[in-house]
């Protein structure tokens, strides 16, 4: 028996990079889980690799409330409703992203309408969908941005995932009473498909690792094991909460 055994998942974003591990992992805990993203072809992709029988991928803009109410409907039709919901699809517009003065628009709205209007979606109907089956664990992928000046360069990727942290501690305190835990889980600097822009960047990389004390980027493992827990029965206690696992990073 894994620690996941009769759960079901839901993970936004769950074709790549952290979200692709977690889906993984959560299976081998012994969870279904449905995979989400807004790229379709790479979900279907991780339902062929998995087994359709533990796995069902989903086409997902977490920014389109229709989208959510589409997928969490034709799950819960399908006796796949979620008693964990990983919210963790985001987007990091490097190249664009840049200290507030010379900030556009556009891009802070582009970033806060997947980030944080996206984010809220998603809670949104995973609390409603909780309510209806007896509660859960809504998990939030966060960013070390919004805890220090990590993110000077990133005004409005930190500003959303600052506004996803306050928006867990909100929803943790509603829901408790209700058997709904919701938590956030802050990786460090991972080196996943979001950031090869830093990853293929020697000079860049360096000045990134050598501010980790443990000496090294992470990777999606780094963040199963917190998720696992988090989603399973062994956290029963924990809401409201942010599980910082950067390294050391946001400790220095």
């Amino acid at each position: 028996m894994g620690r996941l055994s009769g759960k079901t998942a839901l993970v936004t974003g769950g074709a790549s990079g952290i979200g692709r591990g977690v889906v993984e992992r959560f299976v081998s805990e012994g969870a279904r889980v449905v995979v989400a993203d807004r790229d379709f072809a790479e979900a279907k992709i991780v339902e062929s690799d998995l087994g359709v029988d533990v796995v069902r991928a989903f086409r997902l803009d977490i920014s389109q409330e229709s989208d959510l109410e589409a997928v969490f409907l034709e799950i819960q039709q399908s006796g796949w409703s979620p008693n964990v919901v990983v919210a963790n699809a985001g987007v990091q517009l490097f190249g664009q992203d840049a200290r507030i003065a010379d900030l556009e628009l556009g891009v802070f709205r582009s970033t806060v309408e997947v980030n944080l209007i996206g984010t809220f979606l998603t809670i949104k109907h995973a609390v409603r969908s909780m309510l209806q089956n007896s509660g859960g664990s809504i998990i939030v992928t966060g960013s070390p941005t919004a805890l220090n000046g990590e993110g000077k360069d990133f005004t409005a990727y930190s500003s959303s995932k600052a506004g996803a942290h306050g928006m867990v501690r909100a929803a943790a305190a509603a829901y408790a009473s209700s058997g709904i835990r919701v938590n956030t889980v802050v990786p460090g600097y991972t080196e996943t498909e979001l950031v090869t822009s830093i990853s293929s960047n020697p000079e860049l990389r360096a000045s990134i690792i050598e501010r980790i004390p443990v000496g090294r980027a992470g990777s999606p493992k780094d963040v199963e094991g917190i998720m696992v827990f988090l989603a399973s029965d062994e956290s029963s206690f924990a809401t409201g909460a942010e599980f910082v696992v950067d390294g050391g990073m946001t400790s220095i």
